[in-house]
């Protein structure tokens, strides 16, 4: 048995025309010889009747007085409500399909409800469907914990659903459909000249998506790379020969392992900087975590301590410093722009030439760090699209 699992995102299934779109590719998988899974998102984005924020919205949004695995009781609702329309429009389209929530498709998680983590996927069902059916429809984003409620698996979890589906059931590759025809080198709405990017190896997308580039979740790339399971992002708009980035680790040519894959970035930060040594620092730290505030982006030396935060942990974390008195000094509204490419291990010159050409345009870099994937440096919020697009002509279009 040829199987495929196919993945669409909630502009993918936001309305009927979307939707047509999407049955092109499924149709054209049929077509090939494929049983094909379908894992689905909820019907459109922030705004639309049954995205997730507007569920959210339904029970007070964060003044909730719901617990966790009440919230996922009503969050899960957008996923189900776009498998059955789903399912019904390709039934009336001739598709012998079958829908799925999450559990019915077998996905056992842990109890940790509003970010769950997959234990088992058990795939009898959709197996035993496939008997009979060539589209089996599931519910992305959602799973069965082990006391058997129903849980979500975090923002971005329909991508790593569809994942596991896939690995699971031993499918021959993963489909991440999207508004947008694959990998680009940069967000083409900042950046004009970001061009396509054919291929990728699972470490550069992984990072891409880790450092703010939208097109899939990094736990998705993860799931895959640790099983070798080929995958694609692509459009769901692109014709169905349009096959759009090709993520793997396999039959890389040398000239693909280039200095410097994309440029990324994450908006809405606030770097926190401390006058304080490190015994203080540690005491800072623990207060942080015991308040769940997530920190990122750290330098520390003897005498000072610089990270950041998002928006809303820096609120946090600025009534956390009151009510013990530390001085902090706030930059609001930064903005992390980072250099991703696995040609950037041993190779001189990286640095100097971010740093000469963001000095020639008037950019301030507030702060560096770099490993040996990613150079990150952040700017303000003013100066982040000179940025981004200052070192995609440095760095990708020479």
């Amino acid at each position: 048995m040829k199987i495929m699992v196919q993945k669409f995102g909630g502009t993918s299934v936001q309305d009927d025309e979307s939707r047509k779109s999407a049955m092109r590719h499924i149709e054209h998988a049929v077509n090939e010889g494929y049983k094909v899974a379908i894992v689905v998102s909820a019907i459109g984005r922030k705004g639309a009747p049954y995205a997730t924020d507007s569920l959210l919205s339904l029970v007070g949004g964060e003044r909730t007085k719901l617990t966790p695995r009440e919230l996922d009781m009503i969050v899960s609702v957008g996923e189900v409500i776009s498998t059955a329309v789903f399912t019904q429009m390709l039934k009336e389209n001739g598709f012998n399909a079958v829908a799925m929530t999450g559990p019915d498709a077998g996905f056992r998680t842990n109890n940790d409800y509003q970010n769950a983590k997959v234990l088992e996927v058990k795939t009898d069902a959709v197996l035993d469907a496939f008997a009979s059916h060539d589209v089996v429809v599931v519910s992305g984003f959602q799973g069965m914990s082990e006391e058997g409620h129903v849980t979500t698996l975090g923002r971005g979890g329909s991508d790593t659903s569809a994942a596991l589906l896939a690995v699971a059931l031993d499918a021959e590759r993963v489909d991440i459909f999207t508004d947008v025809s694959g990998m680009m080198t940069a967000d083409p709405r900042i950046v004009k000249n970001a061009h396509f990017l054919k291929t990728v190896s699972y470490d550069e997308v992984a990072n891409m998506a880790h450092e703010g580039a939208k097109v899939i979740h990094p736990r998705a790339v993860e799931v895959a790379h640790q099983a070798h399971l080929p995958m694609r992002i692509r459009s769901t708009w692109d014709n169905v020969d349009e096959l759009g980035t090709l993520v793997t680790d396999k039959n890389l040519s040398i000239e693909h392992y280039r200095t410097v894959t994309g440029i990324a970035h994450q908006t809405g930060l606030t770097q926190i900087n401390l006058s304080v040594n490190n015994t203080e620092a540690e005491k800072i730290f623990k207060v942080l975590a015991e308040n769940e505030v997530s920190i990122d982006f750290i330098n520390i030396s003897p005498n000072q301590v610089v990270f950041n935060t998002s928006r809303e942990d820096g609120l946090k974390a600025k009534k956390i410093f009151e009510k013990y008195n530390i001085p902090v000094n706030f930059v609001e509204n930064c903005v992390k722009v980072s250099i991703i490419g696995g040609g950037m291990v041993g190779t001189p010159g990286v640095i100097a030439k971010m740093v000469t050409a963001l000095s020639k345009t008037g950019v301030e870099i507030l702060q560096t760090a770099d490993s040996d994937t990613t150079v990150w440096i952040l700017v303000t919020e003013d100066n982040f699209k000179l940025a981004v697009n200052t070192l995609h002509e440095a760095f990708l279009e020479n």
